[in-house]
């Protein structure tokens, strides 16, 4: 998800009147967002869903923004996607389980590391008894990949169908009965990815963001055409400075324009600081990411910004555009009633065939769904896994 386009600007304009170079900060749009993390991926076999820890190094120290629980075991994983990209992962296992089990694999916000919302996720769905993974997607977080900090919707998408590969191999998992779930910006290759892989039997999304979308047109397709236009120009020219300078500069996935029509440019997706009388959509991934309570040093909204040329592909690369296909399947919505991004798990609602459910919470936001355990409905959650992959 993104902070749109417009109230960053607005912020940035704020603060431009005690420092021009924290004005740049705000006009950011983006912000569901793992800091640059030096990987050694030694090669391998191509394809080695199922090992533990692989060719990543991997600390078990428990480094969540959410405590421990009792209930359940931890540890880290390791698996490679098709590309032959190493994920990194927390493997969530309820205790004192017998027999195979229905297992979930999660990931978001877009930008987020597995320390953050998606692992506060796993572990409360392992509580709920579901083997889950929570993984860092490609180019992220401990994850494998290079240039750091790349988005990509083929690339996401096929990470949860990785994530499958490496739960469906677990001897105490069903591999007949995962399921998926994804978090803000990460929702649409949850969608995505059950379009092609028939082994997702049920998908979950809260918060839900589309990124082709919100990259492509903007927040609630604010876009001019002429705005597209201009940011295509950007993103080109901008591969030619990345060229020149052998190099990968980073920018804001959702491009702003100022007051005069001009692209805004910048290298972080949220600001050090808060401006005087922010927005509230501003402040509240501020309160998320920017504090103690989100704050993860890998994370992408918690320090710096996306590659500047990760637009590109979002673009070309509409996601859910075969959301027929995921159909007898069933599909959960969830979406804060004061969410700014309501409107995107209402379109895709509208677009999806049955079996379906939009799930409203009351007096939610957006970010309210990343950790408030009293407005994440996970008995609803648990009671649509219970039903759909039983």
């Amino acid at each position: 998800m993104s902070v749109p386009s417009q109230l960053s600007v607005e912020a940035g304009q704020q603060q431009s009147k005690s420092s021009t170079t924290r004005r740049n900060f705000l006009k950011g749009s983006g912000a569901c967002m793992a800091a640059i993390t030096a990987m050694s991926v030694s090669s391998g076999p191509a394809f080695a869903a199922g090992s533990d820890n692989g060719s990543l190094t991997l600390s078990n120290k428990w480094d969540k923004t959410f405590p421990k629980s009792d209930r359940v075991d931890h540890r880290k994983v390791s698996f490679r996607n098709r590309y032959g990209i190493t994920l990194a992962a927390d493997l969530y296992v309820p205790k004192n389980i017998n027999g195979k089990q229905a297992a979930l694999a999660v990931s978001g916000p877009f930008g987020a590391v597995k320390e953050q919302s998606s692992g506060l996720y796993a572990q409360t769905m392992a509580e709920r008894g579901f083997v889950t993974l929570a993984f860092d997607p490609s180019y992220t977080g401990e994850s494998g990949g290079e240039p750091r900090n790349v988005a990509s919707p083929d690339i996401n998408t096929e990470d949860f169908s990785a994530a499958v590969d490496f739960l469906g191999l677990q001897s105490n998992v069903d591999r007949n009965r995962i399921g998926v779930i994804g978090i803000c910006g990460f929702s649409g290759m949850a969608l995505t990815a059950a379009t092609s892989d028939s082994r997702i039997k049920a998908v979950a999304t809260t918060s839900m963001y589309d990124m082709s979308r919100s990259m492509s047109r903007g927040y609630k397709d604010g876009y001019t055409m002429e705005q597209r236009q201009k940011v295509i120009d950007y993103l080109s020219e901008q591969r030619w400075e990345d060229a020149e300078s052998g190099d990968y500069a980073v920018g804001y996935h959702e491009v702003p324009f100022d007051e005069n029509g001009n692209i805004v440019t910048g290298q972080r997706v949220l600001p050090e600081t808060l401006p005087e009388d922010p927005n509230p959509v501003l402040a509240a991934f501020f309160d998320y990411y920017r504090t103690p309570r989100g704050f993860h040093p890998r994370g992408i909204n918690s320090t710096t910004a996306w590659t500047a040329t990760t637009p590109m592909s979002f673009f070309s690369f509409p996601m859910y555009a075969n959301i027929e296909m995921i159909a007898p399947r069933p599909i959960l919505l969830v979406a804060g009633e004061d969410a700014h991004s309501l409107y995107y798990s209402e379109d895709v609602y509208k677009q999806a065939p049955d079996p379906k459910e939009l799930v409203i919470v009351p007096n939610a936001d957006h970010v309210d769904l990343y950790d408030q355990m009293d407005k994440i409905p996970f008995d609803k959650l648990t009671s649509f896994f219970d039903k759909n992959l039983a």
